[in-house]
């Protein structure tokens, strides 16, 4: 028999706040954390703008020297996964760290190791290479670096799908607790990419905004969208059984009652045109949870921002739902902190269980001239106050992974 799977703590370090009711708030108020690079001189780089994490000090969350030790992705990591424990008031002292696990992913791992070790390579020879370059660099290390710092000795385990990472790391700690291979996991996804190597790659497969007005940058499902804007970032909560919270009296924000996972084996970089791959996820996600699609009351969508994304998701909505995909409403929290990639599903999840316990839907920002092709409610203008009883996350990745969360208002 599966147990039920309830969310107690959620953590987030974002281009709009670095806590959970920050990144939360700003996405009410329509904040934009977009603007120009300022990590390296973009004078000959066609995409000026990202969305970097502002006044990010890793000594507020971790000790000076284990920050060293820590690459940008991992530091992210360990701070969300803080601010999501203490949340859920989770007291390693009073539980089984062998029944606490983690699952949190990272869809490159750290770019900026790579960059500077190489240049020290060319310049100064094999020898001058840091002997940590290795466990700086692989993208496991956020979860490892999680476990270590928090004492957790469960399943520890990292997905990295490009951009479902996020979605895939809550799914399948979602999976790990519904049968019993861990009473809490810690799960999500965090990233740190913009970097000059990982810029000049994304803008070469013509994926990125060459826009240079933040407010007119990633504007998913308008019809002057030319791509997306990279983010960096974490986004990280704390799963346990239904169980396991009331045993120790846990604040319950929500109930995670579906995932379903698919493959397009279609593209590397394309989804599917019919959008099948990414409907056959929603459906399994509504089904696994037991619910029909006329239950949903809010997606937050992978909505890019780019041509192809936005469109192909646009049809796989109206594939999954069918009627009622006209009566749902859409967002896409990227327009507003850009893409972040391994971290955006972990942080969109965030999102959904918001909106849930705050009863709003916010806007999808800078979405001013809706694509015809794209004939959903996409929340334009302004955020909606309504119910949210029921939400579906998606987030599709290249090499066609699709994955979808429902989280669902906790009823006892």
């Amino acid at each position: 028999m599966s147990r039920r799977v309830v969310v107690t703590g959620l953590g987030a370090i974002t281009p709009i706040g670095n806590s959970v009711e920050e990144f939360w708030n700003g996405l009410k108020e329509k904040k934009v954390g977009i603007g120009p690079i300022t990590y390296f001189d973009t004078t000959e780089y066609k995409a000026k703008l990202a969305a970097e994490v502002k006044d990010f000090d890793p000594k507020n969350y971790m000790d000076p020297k284990t920050a060293r030790r820590m690459e940008q992705f991992c530091q992210f990591a360990v701070a969300a996964a803080k601010e999501a424990i203490e949340d859920a008031g989770l007291d390693m002292s009073q539980e089984d760290p062998f029944q606490v696990g983690v699952s949190v992913g990272s869809g490159i791992g750290s770019l900026q190791s790579v960059e500077r070790e190489y240049k020290k390579l060319l310049e100064k020879g094999p020898n001058r290479v840091n002997p940590l370059l290795v466990p700086m660099m692989i993208g496991n290390m956020a979860a490892g670096n999680v476990s270590i710092q928090y004492g957790l000795k469960g399943k520890c385990i990292n997905v990295v799908t490009a951009c479902a990472t996020g979605t895939h790391s809550i799914g399948e700690a979602f999976r790990a607790i519904q049968y019993g291979e861990a009473d809490v996991m810690v799960a999500g996804g965090t990233e740190a990419s913009i970097t000059p190597i990982g810029v000049a790659g994304f803008t070469a497969l013509t994926a990125l905004s060459a826009s240079e007005d933040p407010m007119r940058a990633s504007i998913p499902f308008d019809k002057d969208r030319d791509g997306f804007v990279m983010g960096e970032g974490a986004g990280i909560v704390v799963l346990e059984s239904l169980e396991h919270a009331q045993a120790r009296g846990a604040k319950i924000y929500a109930e995670i009652a579906g995932y379903g996972a698919t493959g397009d084996a279609y593209h590397i970089t394309s989804p599917a045109e019919d959008g099948s791959g990414a409907a056959k996820a929603m459906e399994k996600a509504i089904a696994d949870a037991g619910m029909k699609p006329e239950d949903v009351d809010y997606i937050n969508a992978h909505g890019t921002s780019t041509h192809h994304n936005d469109l192909f998701e646009t049809k796989a909505i109206k594939l999954a739902l069918g009627d009622h995909a006209k009566k749902v409403k859409i967002n896409s929290t990227k327009s507003m902190i850009g893409h972040l990639l391994g971290a955006a599903g972990g942080v969109e999840f965030i999102t959904c269980v918001k909106s849930i316990e705050d009863g709003f839907v916010h806007a999808t920002a800078g979405l001013e001239h809706v694509d015809p092709e794209c004939d959903l409610d996409y929340t334009k203008g302004e955020g909606v106050k309504m119910d949210v009883n029921c939400a579906l996350s998606n987030s599709l990745g290249f090499g066609g992974h699709n994955a979808t969360l429902l989280v669902r208002k906790y009823e006892g």
